[in-house]
């Protein structure tokens, strides 16, 4: 009989293999695991950019592109006296663009004017004209008639919001106030709801380039809408997947918000107290970016991007497609929904706004060319 002691270390010694042999199939089947969950939201980040998807052309007769547009024009917001204002020149890191070392810039266009043409603005002394990389942008008319301009910009690719005075009379820019806040880390857009007062779209939580890939990839839902006042910023609306676009109603009693990779728009009930809270959720086919409202009807115009993978991932020859949307009664159950232009980019490359006024639609993108047509 062996001794007690002996026992114990043939057990040891004969286990050892075993142990190690589990170790293997335990990590094996983390691994496993690992590559099942990145393949499964590879797979869904695929589905949220509409990877597989070819848009059918639908072409309006009276277009043509707009001469001095040739980087983007990725934002427009029009006046009721016609005057149009446009986004130009942003830039980001990955995304192409077709003038990288030119700063960006505001254009004009007046459309009253038998063939309108785009001017860019000019800007006062003192703002930092090298770094100027405007996204979306909003207009707000005070009662004493005076017209600002806010303007979400990305200095060296940072966030703020700069609000802006038009003096039409100088076709120029006056530089009010710079916004920074914890609140906005990833602005994309914006509507003014007074001279110093916003609401603002963070299209992802974080401002890190890093984070905010693992964010999108993990499909969190943690975008969110702040409203920012001089003396009161907080956030009002939360739990979408890349808020993006952002307007309000022409009676000022809705926020319309696009929510760009879950295909939607939301429809949110404003408060006294500037807060929201959300009515509806209208689902559509494509990926929703920036909102405009017909102030004569309500309607909303989409800029769409039908394939959001050829627009992240340019290539020359399959370049990424232009759609825009018009919606009609959104408040009704059953909106009614028309696609008013399609292109598969031989003409429009990634549409992300369009605009009507008196019978004239513009149509901007995040970084081609704008197009000018009558309806």
């Amino acid at each position: 009989m062996a001794p007690p002691t002996e026992l114990p270390a043939r057990l040891e010694r004969g286990s050892a293999p075993g142990f190690r042999a589990m170790g293997r199939l335990v990590a094996v089947g983390l691994l496993g695991i690992a590559l099942a969950l990145l393949g499964e939201r590879l797979l869904a980040l695929r589905n949220r950019l509409k990877a597989s998807r070819e848009v059918e052309s639908v072409d309006l007769p009276n277009c043509h592109l707009i001469k001095g547009i040739e980087a983007g024009s990725e934002d427009i917001d029009i006046l009721p006296n016609g005057l149009a204002f446009f986004s130009a020149g942003l830039k980001f890191p990955g995304l192409h663009s077709f003038a990288p070392d030119k700063p960006g810039g505001i254009l004009m266009m007046d459309l009253k004017e038998e063939k309108p043409r785009a001017r860019e603005l000019r800007i006062s002394r003192g703002f930092d004209l090298a770094s100027f990389n405007p996204h979306g942008i909003s207009t707000f008319i005070d009662n004493d008639d005076t017209v600002y301009l806010f303007v979400v910009n990305h200095p060296e690719f940072k966030n703020t919001v700069e609000i802006f005075k038009f003096e039409e009379a100088e076709n120029s820019l006056l530089h009010l106030k710079t916004v920074k806040h914890e609140l906005l880390p990833s602005v994309n857009d914006i509507t003014a709801v007074g001279p110093a007062h916003f609401y603002a779209t963070n299209d992802h939580y974080f401002s890190d380039p890093f984070l905010k890939y693992l964010e999108t990839y993990l499909n969190l839902h943690w975008a969110n809408v702040v409203y920012y006042s001089p003396n009161e910023v907080k956030v009002v609306a939360e739990g979408f997947d890349s808020a993006n676009g952002i307007n309000i109603s022409p009676d000022n009693k809705y926020i319309y918000v696009a929510d760009v990779l879950a295909h939607e728009i939301h429809v949110l009930e404003k408060h006294p107290n500037m807060n929201l809270t959300q009515l509806k959720v209208l689902e559509l086919d494509t990926l929703v970016d920036n909102l405009s409202i017909d102030p004569s009807s309500g309607d909303i115009w989409v800029g769409c991007h039908p394939n959001g993978q050829k627009l992240f991932v340019y290539d020359p020859n399959n370049p990424p497609s232009s759609e825009v949307l018009r919606i009609q009664n959104i408040l009704s159950e059953k909106p009614t929904v028309t696609t008013v232009y399609a292109n598969n980019g031989s003409v429009l490359q990634g549409s992300s706004v369009a605009s009507v006024y008196d019978g004239k639609l513009l149509i901007g993108t995040l970084y081609h060319r704008a197009l000018y047509c009558e309806l």
